[in-house]
């Protein structure tokens, strides 16, 4: 069974892990502010991690569709204070951020992982530093790439057409080998689909029952579905009541090959992948 190597952790992919989301934001599409400053931010990782959390996952710029950017000053504002204190808690971090400079500045506080929505596309205007780069260099942190179509203030208008699936995985591969051209182990590399970004309704489903073409590429996969829209779009729930939709996506997920969830509700994840687990256990032993 692989592993997803980190700045400071080899992170064993045999068992299911469970990445808790924690925003830094004021304007989260899911909890809007709950967390937006520095203390009540540690205070929910320490009870993500008291719930079940494996990693715990640090944005401070929202990405939801029609978000607008963030600078890059306010990013690090937000981020630094939590961050400097999340590394001492005993899991993995990773930052959420898709700048370079931003990444730089997680990876020299001690963060684990870079998790970019741009799969390290994005390059600054001010110095021309990549993502690419940043990660290249360092060592040995763990990244996840990720499949976006347009951008945040217009994926939703503009979504991609067609069958969708054979597109996700080239993009994914291709950013992947980018990265081994750069000398990057392929054991710090995870794919991450994109759910909701830039795609339909249909298309998001299509990607959950045809995940094994993802899981199959090699490099460790992450999915991310919890509370998006598309769980809204098929029950009719509010963000804040799609914890069962979250967990049963989440189950989904790991049945057909995700080896890292990202989640809201950590300690409803962790019970359900914990009965799946249990179930392919007694499945394997007949």
């Amino acid at each position: 069974m692989p592993h997803w190597q980190t700045s400071r952790y080899r992170i064993d992919l045999a068992r299911p892990q469970v990445m808790g989301i924690v925003n830094i934001t004021p304007d989260s599409f899911s909890d809007g502010g709950t967390y937006a400053n520095t203390q009540a931010a540690l205070a929910h990782c320490e009870a993500l991690i008291k719930a079940g959390a494996d990693i715990l996952d640090l944005g401070a710029e929202s990405t939801r569709p029609g978000a607008q950017p963030l600078q890059q000053a306010q990013e690090l504002d937000r981020l630094l204070p939590v961050l400097r204190a999340a590394v001492t808690l005993g899991v993995p971090i990773s930052v959420d951020t898709y700048k370079p400079d931003v990444m730089q500045a997680a990876l020299d506080v001690g963060a684990d992982i870079i998790n970019d929505i741009w799969a390290l596309r994005w390059v600054s205007s001010e110095n021309e530093l990549s993502g690419r780069n940043v990660v290249s260099a360092h060592p040995s942190c763990g990244v996840c790439l990720m499949h976006m179509h347009g951008n945040p203030q217009t994926m939703q208008l503009s979504p991609m057409e067609g069958d969708i699936v054979a597109p996700v995985r080239d993009f994914l591969l291709q950013a992947a080998q980018a990265l081994l051209d750069q000398g990057v182990d392929k054991a710090r590399i995870c794919i991450d689909p994109g759910i909701g970004f830039g795609k339909t309704v249909e298309q998001n489903f299509s990607l959950l029952a045809q995940q094994v073409a993802l899981a199959d590429t090699g490099f460790a996969l992450l999915a991310g579905w919890s509370r998006k829209s598309s769980l809204g779009a098929v029950t009719g729930a509010a963000p804040g009541d799609r914890l069962v939709s979250s967990a049963v996506a989440a189950v989904l997920t790991v049945q057909n090959g995700a080896r890292i969830v990202r989640v809201h509700d950590v300690q409803a994840t962790v019970q359900a992948v914990c009965v799946l687990s249990a179930m392919q256990a007694a499945t394997n032993s007949e």
